[in-house]
Protein backbone atom coordinates (compact mmCIF):
# COMPACT_ATOMS: atom_id res chain seq x y z
CA UNK A 1 0.00 0.00 0.00
CA UNK A 2 1.30 3.51 -1.06
CA UNK A 3 1.75 5.82 1.90
CA UNK A 4 -0.05 8.82 -0.11
CA UNK A 5 -1.52 10.96 3.29
CA UNK A 6 -1.08 14.41 3.58
CA UNK A 7 0.08 14.92 0.51
CA UNK A 8 -2.55 17.29 -1.19
CA UNK A 9 -2.51 21.12 0.09
CA UNK A 10 -1.00 22.83 -2.67
CA UNK A 11 0.25 19.45 -4.75
CA UNK A 12 -2.23 20.18 -7.76
CA UNK A 13 -4.16 22.69 -9.83
CA UNK A 14 -6.70 21.27 -12.91
CA UNK A 15 -8.13 23.33 -15.55
CA UNK A 16 -10.69 22.28 -18.10
CA UNK A 17 -10.10 22.96 -21.88
CA UNK A 18 -13.49 24.33 -22.87
CA UNK A 19 -12.23 23.98 -25.98
CA UNK A 20 -11.76 20.33 -26.48
CA UNK A 21 -13.48 18.49 -29.41
CA UNK A 22 -15.61 15.87 -27.90
CA UNK A 23 -17.94 13.47 -29.58
CA UNK A 24 -16.09 13.58 -33.27
CA UNK A 25 -13.70 11.82 -35.77
CA UNK A 26 -10.06 12.82 -35.76
CA UNK A 27 -10.27 16.64 -37.36
CA UNK A 28 -9.08 16.51 -40.69
CA UNK A 29 -7.01 20.10 -39.75
CA UNK A 30 -5.01 18.08 -37.41
CA UNK A 31 -4.33 14.68 -39.86
CA UNK A 32 -1.52 16.84 -41.40
CA UNK A 33 0.06 17.00 -37.98
CA UNK A 34 -0.27 13.26 -37.57
CA UNK A 35 -2.00 11.34 -39.76
CA UNK A 36 -2.54 7.66 -39.02
CA UNK A 37 -0.76 6.71 -41.91
CA UNK A 38 2.35 8.13 -40.65
CA UNK A 39 2.03 6.47 -37.30
CA UNK A 40 1.44 3.13 -39.22
CA UNK A 41 4.69 4.15 -41.03
CA UNK A 42 6.76 4.26 -38.03
CA UNK A 43 5.36 1.50 -36.42
CA UNK A 44 6.26 -0.91 -39.48
CA UNK A 45 9.98 1.02 -39.68
CA UNK A 46 10.58 0.32 -35.79
CA UNK A 47 8.91 -2.87 -35.50
CA UNK A 48 11.37 -4.18 -38.25
CA UNK A 49 14.29 -3.15 -35.84
CA UNK A 50 16.75 -5.51 -34.18
CA UNK A 51 15.84 -5.72 -30.27
CA UNK A 52 12.34 -4.59 -31.05
CA UNK A 53 9.42 -6.01 -28.51
CA UNK A 54 6.63 -4.66 -27.30
CA UNK A 55 6.92 -3.51 -23.75
CA UNK A 56 4.87 -4.85 -20.97
CA UNK A 57 1.63 -3.38 -19.99
CA UNK A 58 0.89 -4.16 -16.38
CA UNK A 59 -2.16 -3.85 -13.82
CA UNK A 60 -1.60 -2.05 -11.08
CA UNK A 61 -4.48 -3.54 -8.97
CA UNK A 62 -3.08 -2.62 -5.48
CA UNK A 63 -3.08 0.53 -6.39
CA UNK A 64 -6.40 0.99 -8.44
CA UNK A 65 -8.06 -0.54 -5.41
CA UNK A 66 -6.50 2.17 -2.79
CA UNK A 67 -7.42 5.37 -5.59
CA UNK A 68 -11.34 3.83 -6.13
CA UNK A 69 -10.89 3.26 -9.86
CA UNK A 70 -11.64 0.14 -11.09
CA UNK A 71 -7.95 -0.75 -12.97
CA UNK A 72 -4.66 0.73 -13.55
CA UNK A 73 -2.93 -0.21 -16.54
CA UNK A 74 0.92 1.03 -16.81
CA UNK A 75 2.90 0.59 -20.07
CA UNK A 76 6.45 -0.20 -18.68
CA UNK A 77 8.74 2.01 -20.97
CA UNK A 78 11.74 1.05 -19.18
CA UNK A 79 12.97 -1.78 -21.18
CA UNK A 80 12.57 -0.27 -24.52
CA UNK A 81 15.64 -1.50 -26.74
CA UNK A 82 17.46 -1.42 -23.82
CA UNK A 83 17.46 2.49 -23.67
CA UNK A 84 15.11 2.84 -20.49
CA UNK A 85 12.42 5.01 -22.13
CA UNK A 86 10.12 5.39 -24.43
CA UNK A 87 12.22 8.20 -26.07
CA UNK A 88 14.10 5.11 -28.17
CA UNK A 89 10.65 5.28 -30.55
CA UNK A 90 11.35 8.86 -31.38
CA UNK A 91 14.44 10.10 -31.63
CA UNK A 92 16.58 7.30 -33.47
CA UNK A 93 13.33 7.52 -36.06
CA UNK A 94 13.79 10.82 -36.59
CA UNK A 95 17.24 10.16 -37.29
CA UNK A 96 16.38 7.50 -39.74
CA UNK A 97 13.95 9.97 -41.60
CA UNK A 98 16.52 12.68 -41.85
CA UNK A 99 19.09 10.42 -43.37
CA UNK A 100 16.76 9.19 -45.80
CA UNK A 101 16.20 12.35 -47.05
CA UNK A 102 19.63 13.71 -46.81
CA UNK A 103 21.32 10.62 -48.29
CA UNK A 104 22.09 10.15 -51.95
CA UNK A 105 23.80 7.14 -54.23
CA UNK A 106 25.96 8.36 -57.05
CA UNK A 107 23.06 9.09 -59.25
CA UNK A 108 21.61 11.34 -57.12
CA UNK A 109 19.20 8.75 -56.04
CA UNK A 110 17.71 8.59 -52.88
CA UNK A 111 18.82 5.63 -50.51
CA UNK A 112 16.51 3.04 -49.54
CA UNK A 113 15.38 3.29 -46.04
CA UNK A 114 15.16 -0.25 -45.09
CA UNK A 115 18.91 -0.47 -45.99
CA UNK A 116 19.79 2.78 -44.41
CA UNK A 117 18.05 1.21 -40.69
CA UNK A 118 19.92 -1.86 -41.71
CA UNK A 119 23.62 0.56 -41.51
CA UNK A 120 24.51 -0.60 -44.88
CA UNK A 121 24.74 3.05 -45.54
CA UNK A 122 26.62 4.03 -42.53
CA UNK A 123 30.22 4.96 -45.00
CA UNK A 124 27.80 8.25 -46.47
CA UNK A 125 25.99 8.74 -43.10
CA UNK A 126 29.11 9.37 -41.63
CA UNK A 127 29.42 12.16 -43.56
CA UNK A 128 26.32 13.78 -41.48
CA UNK A 129 26.24 15.07 -38.05
CA UNK A 130 22.92 15.20 -35.90
CA UNK A 131 22.50 17.12 -32.50
CA UNK A 132 20.03 18.13 -30.51
CA UNK A 133 19.53 19.30 -26.82
CA UNK A 134 18.12 17.03 -23.75
CA UNK A 135 16.92 16.47 -20.51
CA UNK A 136 18.46 12.72 -21.15
CA UNK A 137 16.43 10.39 -22.59
CA UNK A 138 15.66 11.82 -25.85
CA UNK A 139 19.64 12.50 -26.78
CA UNK A 140 20.19 8.67 -25.86
CA UNK A 141 18.23 7.91 -28.52
CA UNK A 142 19.50 10.05 -31.16
CA UNK A 143 22.26 9.05 -29.89
CA UNK A 144 21.74 5.61 -30.63
CA UNK A 145 20.03 6.37 -34.02
CA UNK A 146 23.34 7.75 -34.64
CA UNK A 147 25.38 4.77 -33.98
CA UNK A 148 22.95 2.43 -35.77
CA UNK A 149 22.74 3.99 -38.52
CA UNK A 150 26.35 5.36 -38.83
CA UNK A 151 26.13 9.30 -38.39
CA UNK A 152 28.32 11.05 -36.17
CA UNK A 153 26.12 13.39 -33.24
CA UNK A 154 26.70 15.81 -30.64
CA UNK A 155 24.58 16.25 -27.66
CA UNK A 156 23.89 19.19 -25.66
CA UNK A 157 23.04 19.24 -22.06
CA UNK A 158 21.96 22.01 -19.24
CA UNK A 159 23.16 21.91 -16.08
CA UNK A 160 20.22 20.24 -14.58
CA UNK A 161 21.06 17.12 -16.27
CA UNK A 162 22.80 14.53 -14.33
CA UNK A 163 26.37 13.08 -15.04
CA UNK A 164 24.75 9.36 -15.44
CA UNK A 165 23.00 10.24 -17.93
CA UNK A 166 25.52 12.25 -19.55
CA UNK A 167 27.39 9.15 -19.59
CA UNK A 168 24.80 7.00 -21.15
CA UNK A 169 24.90 9.20 -24.10
CA UNK A 170 28.74 9.12 -24.17
CA UNK A 171 28.97 5.59 -24.09
CA UNK A 172 26.67 5.55 -27.25
CA UNK A 173 29.66 7.22 -28.92
CA UNK A 174 28.14 11.00 -28.94
CA UNK A 175 29.83 14.10 -27.74
CA UNK A 176 28.39 15.80 -24.75
CA UNK A 177 28.32 20.00 -25.28
CA UNK A 178 27.64 21.23 -21.58
CA UNK A 179 25.48 24.75 -21.68
CA UNK A 180 24.81 26.85 -18.99
CA UNK A 181 20.93 27.53 -18.00
CA UNK A 182 18.38 25.22 -18.29
CA UNK A 183 16.90 22.90 -20.82
CA UNK A 184 15.56 25.70 -23.04
CA UNK A 185 18.85 27.28 -23.29
CA UNK A 186 20.22 24.15 -24.48
CA UNK A 187 17.94 24.03 -27.24
CA UNK A 188 19.06 27.28 -28.24
CA UNK A 189 22.61 26.46 -28.32
CA UNK A 190 22.35 23.62 -30.60
CA UNK A 191 20.06 25.09 -33.27
CA UNK A 192 22.46 27.58 -33.65
CA UNK A 193 25.64 25.15 -33.60
CA UNK A 194 24.18 23.52 -36.13
CA UNK A 195 23.60 26.57 -38.31
CA UNK A 196 26.79 27.79 -37.83
CA UNK A 197 28.34 24.15 -38.60
CA UNK A 198 26.29 22.71 -41.50
CA UNK A 199 24.68 20.03 -39.07
CA UNK A 200 21.00 18.55 -38.75
CA UNK A 201 18.70 18.96 -35.60
CA UNK A 202 17.12 16.43 -34.49
CA UNK A 203 14.51 17.98 -31.84
CA UNK A 204 12.07 16.34 -30.26
CA UNK A 205 9.94 20.29 -30.45
CA UNK A 206 9.03 21.92 -32.74
CA UNK A 207 9.07 25.81 -33.71
CA UNK A 208 8.43 27.86 -36.57
CA UNK A 209 10.53 26.54 -39.23
CA UNK A 210 11.05 23.98 -37.74
CA UNK A 211 8.37 20.97 -38.19
CA UNK A 212 9.03 18.01 -40.13
CA UNK A 213 11.20 15.96 -37.57
CA UNK A 214 9.36 16.44 -34.66
CA UNK A 215 6.35 15.11 -36.88
CA UNK A 216 8.31 11.70 -37.03
CA UNK A 217 9.46 11.94 -33.32
CA UNK A 218 5.60 11.97 -32.64
CA UNK A 219 4.72 9.23 -35.11
CA UNK A 220 7.59 6.82 -33.16
CA UNK A 221 5.91 7.48 -30.10
CA UNK A 222 2.45 5.89 -31.61
CA UNK A 223 3.89 2.49 -31.72
CA UNK A 224 3.33 2.48 -27.52
CA UNK A 225 -0.74 2.95 -28.41
CA UNK A 226 -0.41 0.47 -31.51
CA UNK A 227 1.19 -2.20 -28.63
CA UNK A 228 -1.59 -1.04 -25.81
CA UNK A 229 -4.33 -1.53 -28.11
CA UNK A 230 -3.04 -5.22 -28.93
CA UNK A 231 -2.26 -5.72 -25.13
CA UNK A 232 -5.46 -4.27 -23.24
CA UNK A 233 -8.70 -6.29 -23.12
CA UNK A 234 -10.78 -6.03 -25.95
CA UNK A 235 -14.23 -4.83 -24.16
CA UNK A 236 -12.04 -2.59 -21.53
CA UNK A 237 -11.13 0.20 -23.36
CA UNK A 238 -9.60 3.10 -21.18
CA UNK A 239 -11.57 5.83 -19.90
CA UNK A 240 -9.19 7.81 -19.20
CA UNK A 241 -5.32 8.23 -20.17
CA UNK A 242 -3.17 10.41 -17.49
CA UNK A 243 -0.33 11.72 -19.96
CA UNK A 244 3.00 13.19 -19.15
CA UNK A 245 3.55 16.89 -20.42
CA UNK A 246 7.24 18.24 -21.28
CA UNK A 247 6.96 19.42 -24.55
CA UNK A 248 3.92 17.66 -25.27
CA UNK A 249 5.34 15.68 -28.08
CA UNK A 250 4.22 12.40 -25.90
CA UNK A 251 0.95 13.91 -25.26
CA UNK A 252 0.04 15.27 -28.33
CA UNK A 253 1.00 11.14 -30.08
CA UNK A 254 -1.08 9.53 -27.79
CA UNK A 255 -3.64 11.73 -27.58
CA UNK A 256 -3.43 11.29 -31.39
CA UNK A 257 -3.04 7.48 -31.88
CA UNK A 258 -6.22 7.13 -29.60
CA UNK A 259 -8.54 9.13 -31.44
CA UNK A 260 -6.91 7.37 -34.47
CA UNK A 261 -7.84 4.06 -33.15
CA UNK A 262 -11.08 4.84 -30.85
CA UNK A 263 -12.78 7.69 -33.12
CA UNK A 264 -15.41 9.83 -31.22
CA UNK A 265 -15.33 7.47 -28.03
CA UNK A 266 -11.67 7.71 -27.11
CA UNK A 267 -10.76 8.09 -23.44
CA UNK A 268 -10.99 11.61 -21.60
CA UNK A 269 -7.23 13.05 -21.80
CA UNK A 270 -5.63 14.69 -18.85
CA UNK A 271 -2.23 16.15 -19.26
CA UNK A 272 0.03 16.16 -16.38
CA UNK A 273 2.93 18.70 -15.70
CA UNK A 274 5.43 19.46 -12.68
CA UNK A 275 3.81 22.81 -11.41
CA UNK A 276 8.11 24.05 -12.17
CA UNK A 277 7.40 23.59 -15.50
CA UNK A 278 3.76 24.28 -16.46
CA UNK A 279 3.74 25.18 -19.79
CA UNK A 280 1.29 23.18 -21.37
CA UNK A 281 -1.16 23.95 -18.82
CA UNK A 282 -0.33 27.99 -18.94
CA UNK A 283 -0.88 27.92 -22.74
CA UNK A 284 -3.94 26.06 -21.93
CA UNK A 285 -5.50 28.93 -19.43
CA UNK A 286 -4.24 31.33 -21.69
CA UNK A 287 -5.56 29.45 -24.82
CA UNK A 288 -2.25 29.98 -26.81
CA UNK A 289 1.07 28.89 -26.25
CA UNK A 290 2.62 30.62 -23.61
CA UNK A 291 6.66 30.07 -22.68
CA UNK A 292 6.81 29.59 -18.86
CA UNK A 293 10.60 30.53 -17.24
CA UNK A 294 12.09 27.51 -14.75
CA UNK A 295 12.86 29.16 -12.01
CA UNK A 296 13.84 25.71 -9.32
CA UNK A 297 13.92 22.59 -11.73
CA UNK A 298 11.62 19.91 -10.94
CA UNK A 299 12.91 15.99 -9.69
CA UNK A 300 10.44 15.04 -12.76
CA UNK A 301 13.85 15.77 -15.17
CA UNK A 302 12.50 14.77 -18.86
CA UNK A 303 9.61 16.90 -18.39
CA UNK A 304 11.78 20.36 -17.21
CA UNK A 305 10.30 22.58 -20.39
CA UNK A 306 9.12 25.60 -20.42
CA UNK A 307 8.32 25.64 -23.80
CA UNK A 308 5.65 24.13 -25.62
CA UNK A 309 5.98 21.70 -28.98
CA UNK A 310 3.98 23.85 -31.87
CA UNK A 311 2.60 20.53 -33.50
CA UNK A 312 1.82 19.20 -30.05
CA UNK A 313 0.22 22.23 -28.76
CA UNK A 314 -2.28 22.11 -31.88
CA UNK A 315 -3.18 18.49 -31.12
CA UNK A 316 -3.52 18.89 -27.74
CA UNK A 317 -5.64 22.17 -27.59
CA UNK A 318 -8.26 20.27 -29.48
CA UNK A 319 -8.17 16.47 -27.77
CA UNK A 320 -6.90 17.01 -24.34
CA UNK A 321 -9.45 16.98 -21.75
CA UNK A 322 -7.56 18.68 -18.89
CA UNK A 323 -3.83 20.21 -17.66
CA UNK A 324 -3.22 19.54 -14.61
CA UNK A 325 0.08 20.09 -12.30
CA UNK A 326 1.70 18.51 -9.59
CA UNK A 327 3.78 18.93 -6.90
CA UNK A 328 7.56 16.68 -6.36
CA UNK A 329 6.21 15.60 -3.69
CA UNK A 330 3.82 12.93 -5.05
CA UNK A 331 6.90 11.40 -7.21
CA UNK A 332 9.36 9.60 -4.36
CA UNK A 333 6.19 8.11 -2.91
CA UNK A 334 4.58 6.61 -6.22
CA UNK A 335 8.30 5.67 -7.27
CA UNK A 336 8.64 3.54 -3.67
CA UNK A 337 5.30 2.40 -3.65
CA UNK A 338 5.58 0.82 -7.47
CA UNK A 339 9.07 -0.39 -6.21
CA UNK A 340 7.86 -2.39 -3.33
CA UNK A 341 4.09 -3.30 -3.76
CA UNK A 342 1.60 -5.23 -1.77
CA UNK A 343 0.45 -8.00 -4.25
CA UNK A 344 1.19 -6.66 -7.70
CA UNK A 345 4.01 -6.93 -9.90
CA UNK A 346 7.32 -4.78 -8.70
CA UNK A 347 7.97 -1.73 -11.55
CA UNK A 348 11.07 0.32 -11.85
CA UNK A 349 10.10 3.11 -12.65
CA UNK A 350 12.03 6.81 -13.29
CA UNK A 351 11.08 9.97 -11.63
CA UNK A 352 9.14 11.26 -14.68
CA UNK A 353 7.50 7.81 -15.37
CA UNK A 354 5.36 8.45 -12.85
CA UNK A 355 3.87 11.73 -13.58
CA UNK A 356 0.71 10.37 -15.27
CA UNK A 357 0.30 8.60 -11.78
CA UNK A 358 0.48 11.36 -9.79
CA UNK A 359 -2.14 13.36 -11.45
CA UNK A 360 -4.55 10.55 -10.98
CA UNK A 361 -3.41 9.99 -7.04
CA UNK A 362 -3.67 14.03 -6.68
CA UNK A 363 -7.21 14.02 -8.45
CA UNK A 364 -8.43 10.79 -6.13
CA UNK A 365 -8.07 12.42 -3.24
CA UNK A 366 -9.86 15.55 -3.80
CA UNK A 367 -13.86 14.27 -4.25
CA UNK A 368 -14.82 17.29 -5.92
CA UNK A 369 -12.13 16.44 -8.60
CA UNK A 370 -12.47 12.90 -9.44
CA UNK A 371 -15.76 13.99 -9.90
CA UNK A 372 -15.08 16.85 -12.32
CA UNK A 373 -13.06 14.10 -13.82
CA UNK A 374 -15.15 11.04 -13.70
CA UNK A 375 -13.44 9.42 -11.61
CA UNK A 376 -14.87 6.19 -10.13
CA UNK A 377 -15.15 2.40 -9.82
CA UNK A 378 -15.82 1.90 -13.14
CA UNK A 379 -12.37 3.88 -14.56
CA UNK A 380 -10.49 2.06 -16.58
CA UNK A 381 -7.06 4.38 -16.39
CA UNK A 382 -3.99 4.28 -18.95
CA UNK A 383 -0.72 5.57 -17.85
CA UNK A 384 2.70 5.59 -19.54
CA UNK A 385 5.34 4.59 -17.28
CA UNK A 386 8.21 6.41 -19.76
CA UNK A 387 11.02 5.46 -17.73
CA UNK A 388 13.07 3.11 -16.03
CA UNK A 389 15.76 3.97 -14.03
CA UNK A 390 17.88 5.84 -16.69
CA UNK A 391 20.29 7.19 -14.09
CA UNK A 392 20.28 4.10 -11.45
CA UNK A 393 22.26 6.64 -8.70
CA UNK A 394 19.45 8.69 -8.49
CA UNK A 395 17.10 6.08 -8.89
CA UNK A 396 18.60 3.85 -5.36
CA UNK A 397 18.79 7.54 -3.84
CA UNK A 398 14.97 7.94 -3.99
CA UNK A 399 13.69 4.17 -3.87
CA UNK A 400 16.52 3.02 -1.48
CA UNK A 401 17.20 -0.03 -3.57
CA UNK A 402 18.87 -0.52 -7.11
CA UNK A 403 16.74 -0.61 -9.86
CA UNK A 404 18.42 -4.17 -10.78
CA UNK A 405 17.38 -5.83 -7.51
CA UNK A 406 13.62 -4.46 -7.60
CA UNK A 407 13.78 -6.41 -11.83
CA UNK A 408 14.91 -9.30 -10.42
Amino acid sequence: MMDLKNMTDGAMALHHNGAVETGIPYPARLDAILGADLCAEAQTAISAWRGYAPTPLHRLDDLADQLGVGAIYYKDEGPRFGLGSFKALGGAYAVLKLLARELRDPGGARLSEGRIAKGLHADQASAVTVVTATDGNHGRSVAWGARMFGAACRIYMHAGVSPGRAKAVEALGAKVVWVDGNYDASVRQAAQDAADNGWHIVSDTSYPGYMDLPRHVMAGYSVMVAEVIDQMPRDAAPTHVFLQGGVGGLAGAVTAALWHHYGAARPRVIVVEPDRAPCLYRSAVEGRPVAVEIVEETIMAGLSCGEVSLLAWDILAAGADDFMTVSDSWIAPLMRGLANPTSDRPVVAGESAVAGLAGLAAASQSAATARTLGLDRSSRILVIGTEGATDPAIYEAIVGRPPQEIAA
